[in-house]
């Protein structure tokens, strides 16, 4: 499953992370984000009503869970039906949480260091974040130069059209934010994601 799961991400080449501390509000988007044609997507857990948005988006999509710390939020997150986790920070705690309930950990790193200990630990895709402030998709390139074997995912402040430059520098997929949707009504984020989805195929 983890695996399949990590493939399936490499071959959407985009990841929509939804940010929102309103459950109804966050479940608007993921569902516009759905019908639109995404498979997988993350929930940010800034708030524990957000557990009960991963329960219902679980039924039409795989979720990722984000923002997950501690052991306590990533069984909350699994119980909701998470199917990955992520992480902004590395935590040896929930790569063992994810080998034992055999769920993806998607841990996020930001120096080369940091990215080299995760794929030590065997962590199927890392995460790069944030990576604007750290300088974007020439950072990318400049970290899988010596280390190709890296299967990794910019996030942070990243833009829809900044998604190819990150394909082409080595990125597996990228993580996209609030540009798929801050001030856009559901019908315009539907059809932001199928805009997407298409110039992805080309």
């Amino acid at each position: 499953m983890t695996e399949n799961l990590i493939k399936m991400l490499a071959e959407e080449k985009v990841m929509p992370v939804v940010r929102s501390r309103d459950p109804h509000k966050a479940l608007d988007i993921v569902n516009a984000l759905v019908e639109g044609g995404i498979k997988i997507l993350e929930i940010n857990v800034e708030t524990p009503e957000l557990y009960s948005t991963i329960e219902k988006a679980a039924e039409s999509a795989f979720v990722c869970a984000g923002g997950i710390i501690t052991s306590m939020q990533a069984d909350a997150a699994i119980l909701s039906g998470a199917k990955i986790l992520s992480s902004p920070i590395f935590s040896m705690n929930l790569v063992k949480i994810s080998k034992d309930k055999e769920i993806p950990y998607i841990a996020g790193t930001s120096t080369a260091n940091e990215a080299y200990t995760a794929w030590k630990a065997r962590i199927p895709l890392i995460k790069i974040y944030p990576i604007t402030a750290m300088g974007g998709a020439m950072y990318i390139e400049d970290l899988l130069r010596p280390m190709p074997f890296l299967n990794v995912m910019p996030l942070g402040n990243v833009k829809i059209d900044e998604i190819k430059a990150y394909i082409n520098a080595g990125a597996s997929v990228v993580g996209i934010g609030r540009d798929f949707y801050d001030g856009y009504s559901l019908k315009e984020i539907t059809s932001r994601v199928q805009k997407v989805l298409n110039d992805l195929k080309d």
